[in-house]
This record gives structure tokens, sequence and C-alpha cells, in this order.
């Protein structure tokens, strides 16, 4: 596991920006770059800077097939709180040459959910697999609504989710943790893990916990993201703010031996 550890915020996402234009950069063209992505705050820095470079003529998503984490069951597209609504007005109608057909979102109206899922799973497969699965963690280190105690070999499916998880996003939905929904479909834990890489973003005061126990902690279905210790090519970007909970050595290793890396 490597851990990059940026100044603030801002740096963290520039990092990881760069880290994946380089990857779809330096991509051979016979088949298209596979790209996992997120929603949620934690990647709206990196899809600002991956749309500036697009639309300055840095970057080209010609070639590039996406697959998103999650979306809630129950929202139509154009449910504002939708997460196919949040990927296009945060990042896909920005860029210039992202081609529709080549986006993939979890259908939150499905009439067979479970359907839609295995679907899904088949898709990433008939792609060849993910490339580079960028994603953040809660406070609670669950990945996509993989929510605490769910199978470290999960593959997409229906979570249901915490009463925790509603109330922190209840603030998309008018403060009411009624309004959220209670389920979602959500790409598993296996899922992201089989991608040839995963990079994970977790910034802020709140989040260090959970980047302690990915880090140092043992692996346990209690923190679904301490998964990525087994993972061969699993990248956590971070800021000094998620910093607090790590022990000083640890928190020095990275820092040195990952020093050509800061900004």
């Amino acid at each position: 596991m490597r851990v990059i550890i940026q100044d603030n915020y801002e740096k963290m996402c520039l990092w990881a920006a760069r880290y994946i234009a380089g990857k779809i950069r330096s991509h051979a063209e016979e088949r298209p770059f596979v790209l996992g992505l997120p929603t949620g705050s934690s990647p709206i820095g990196v899809y600002r800077e991956l749309i500036r470079m697009n639309r300055a003529g840095e970057l080209s998503f010609a070639n590039v097939v996406t697959f998103n984490m999650d979306e809630y069951l129950g929202l139509p597209h154009e449910h504002d709180q939708s997460y196919w609504y949040f990927m296009h007005d945060n990042f896909f109608n920005h860029l210039v040459d992202m081609k529709p057909e080549n986006i993939h979102i979890l259908d939150g109206m499905a009439e067979d959910p479970e359907a839609e899922c295995r679907s899904y799973e088949g898709k990433i497969a008939a792609c060849g697999g993910i490339d580079l699965f960028l994603g953040g963690i809660g406070v609670d280190g669950h990945i996509a609504f993989n929510e605490p105690f769910t199978s470290l070999s999960s593959r997409t499916g229906v979570r249901s989710l915490t009463t925790d998880t509603r109330i922190v996003n209840s603030r998309f939905f008018g403060g009411d943790p009624e309004k959220v929904p209670e389920q979602a479909l959500s790409v598993g834990v296996g899922t992201v893990t089989d991608a040839r890489e995963v990079l994970i973003l977790i910034s802020g005061h709140n989040k260090a916990r959970a980047l302690a126990a990915t880090v140092e902690g043992g692996v346990s279905q209690r923190w679904t993201c301490s998964a990525l210790q087994l993972h061969n090519g699993a990248i956590i970007a971070c800021d000094e703010e998620a910093c607090g909970e790590l022990t000083v050595d640890t928190y020095k290793y990275f820092l040195d031996i990952e020093r050509g890396e800061r900004l």
C-alpha cells in the first residue's frame, strides 16, 4: 500500500488527478481505459482538475469507459440527488470528448434491482475489468455503500443503508434523514478490489480514525476499507488533517518513502 500525504485537500486532489491522467495517457490504445468513479464531496476537486486538463487539450477521455460505484434505489436520473445527476452535473457534462455510451451508472429505477447488479458485474467483466478505481470512504470506513460488516468479497448488489449514513447524507435532502432512500445499489468490496489499482481519497479530521483503520488496523469486515491492505495496487491519497490518528512512526515512514510525491 502507498500512502500519499499532502498539505491540504486541494493538493491531494491535484496529485490524484495528475496520477489518473498519467495512467490514461500511458494506456495502450488496443482497448479503452476502464475507470471506476465515486460521488460525494471527496472527488469534486479531482473532477475539477480532470475537467480543466480535458478542456485545455491536455487529456482525452475519448478512449475511457467509466463505471460508477453506486446509486440510490428508487431515485430517477432527473432527481437532483441521484448519483446519475451528480456525475453529469459535476463531471461528464463538462468533458469535451466523453462518449455517452461509455458511461455506466447503476439504474436506481430498475424493475429487478438484483438483475441490474448482476448485469453491471457482467459489463465490467466484458470490458476486461477496471484499470483504476477512484473512491472515497465514510467516517466509519465504508467504501461505496458497503457499510460496516459487509463481506470483503461482496459483489455488486442491493445495500441497506445504516441510520448513521442516512443522517450524514441528509444534508443533501434538506436535513431530513427520512428523505434519504433506505437502500442503494452498490459495487461490492470485492468489485472494487478486483481493479488493477485502487486510489482512495481521505481528507479532513473527521476521517482520521478511518484512515488509521485503513492503514494500521487489522483486516476486518468492521472496517471495509481495511480490505485495501490485501491489494497490491492500493494507494491512499490524504491530507494532513486526516493523519491525526496515525502513529508518528507510520506518518514519518510514508512521508519518507514517498518524499518525491509531495506537492
